[in-house]
């Protein structure tokens, strides 16, 4: 089945590595600098496009976290944004900067975050994804139930990240986008790892 044109372009922007560094440098104290990988997946989850995602300081790039995939899908011209999680993520951790670690990947190495979905719109020059309506997302954390607000912008050279994690008892702000995005600019482009897929 064809992708539109808009879907397409979504995952060509989304597509690559990126990093805080001016955001970094101007405001250390609110944000840490950080390299963002958004990496194609190799094969498609149920006829739907994949990223692999993953990010890490870049004072400790050895040490990768948040691996997680995203799912983008669209029904009846809505673009949506499925998160998918990690059985066992410290099987996958390094694939941002060795993506040969993702040939292996199977659907069976992924959990299904209900509640974690995005519903993203086109606006002149770049998509915004915001949750859906009275959703609420969890993920497994050693041990523990987290809860995390999802968010983000993309056009074409630039993605803000707004997730942020939260006290589920308390709706306090935990770690994240506390004092506004994340701004990233790409390094990489990786969209020509998508090949004949989009």
């Amino acid at each position: 089945m064809p992708h539109s044109s808009s879907l397409v372009a979504l995952a060509r922007w989304l597509a690559g590595e990126f990093e805080n560094r001016s955001q970094a440098a101007a405001q250390p104290v609110w944000f840490v600098h950080l390299r963002l990988w958004h990496r194609p997946l190799p094969f498609l989850i149920q006829e739907h496009l994949g990223l692999f995602a993953e990010q890490a300081n870049v004072l400790y790039l050895d040490q990768p976290y948040r691996q997680r995939v995203l799912l983008l899908e669209e029904s009846n011209n809505q673009l949506t944004a499925q998160y998918l999680a990690f059985k066992q993520p410290t099987q996958i951790c390094g694939a941002g900067a060795d993506p040969a670690r993702l040939q292996s990947l199977t659907l069976e190495d992924l959990d299904w975050l209900p509640g974690c979905v995005l519903q993203i719109n086109q606006q002149e020059n770049r998509f915004v994804a915001q949750p859906e309506p009275d959703t609420k997302c969890f993920f497994e954390y050693d041990g523990k139930s987290r809860q995390v607000i999802l968010g983000f912008e993309v056009s074409q050279e630039r993605f803000l990240s707004y997730d942020r994690g939260v006290d589920p008892d308390t709706g306090q702000g935990l770690w994240g986008a506390l004092m506004g995005p994340y701004e990233f600019q790409r390094q990489q482009d990786f969209s020509s790892d998508w090949g004949n897929k989009t």
